[in-house]
């Protein structure tokens, strides 16, 4: 499969398989995570990677009831690390550790999709919540919520924007 059948293929996923993720498969997803590029190398992203139920399930409560989160054999939680604004100042807090993260966490659902796997970007949840909830340290930021497994369902292709819409030559 070309990178580009992985990207034009990838679906959110929300009903996953009772199946346990292997580890050699989870070490592909860390690796994603890890070789993901980032502003000025700093790398000011943390996930945590929640395989408890009862933690997922409290996740689920935090993220306004969405129970696909528990059911997934997996859900990782991506945080900024806030700490790249001694070098960035406040874009570098307020815009490239978001960055940092969204990038990861592209290269993460690319990988698990090239796996056989399934994943959902979730970002509604009351961020206080997550961070009770995984004892998160004042310097990170819980920014996305993503459930991980084998797909229980197979979502049609979702409409796009015709290119003269989404892009200008210049």
């Amino acid at each position: 499969m070309s990178l580009l059948d992985i990207i034009k293929g990838r679906r959110s996923i929300r009903e996953f398989k009772k199946k346990e993720i292997p580890e050699e498969v989870i070490d592909k997803l860390i690796d994603a995570i890890i070789w993901a590029p980032s502003a000025g190398n700093l790398q000011s992203r943390f996930f945590y990677f929640v395989f408890d139920l009862l933690t997922k399930k409290k996740l689920v409560r935090a993220a306004l009831d969405q129970e696909f989160i528990a059911s997934a054999p997996l859900s990782i939680v991506g945080c900024c690390d806030y700490r790249i604004s001694q070098r960035y100042g406040n874009r570098g807090k307020e815009l490239y550790t978001i960055q940092d993260v969204a990038v990861s966490i592209q290269n993460l659902m690319l990988t698990a999709y090239e796996q056989g796997l399934g994943s959902a970007w979730v970002g509604a949840f009351r961020e206080e919540d997550v961070r009770e909830i995984l004892n998160i340290p004042p310097h990170l930021r819980p920014v996305v919520i993503v459930p991980i497994g084998y797909p229980n369902e197979e979502p049609l292709p979702p409409n796009r924007v015709s290119r003269d819409k989404a892009i200008k030559i210049v």
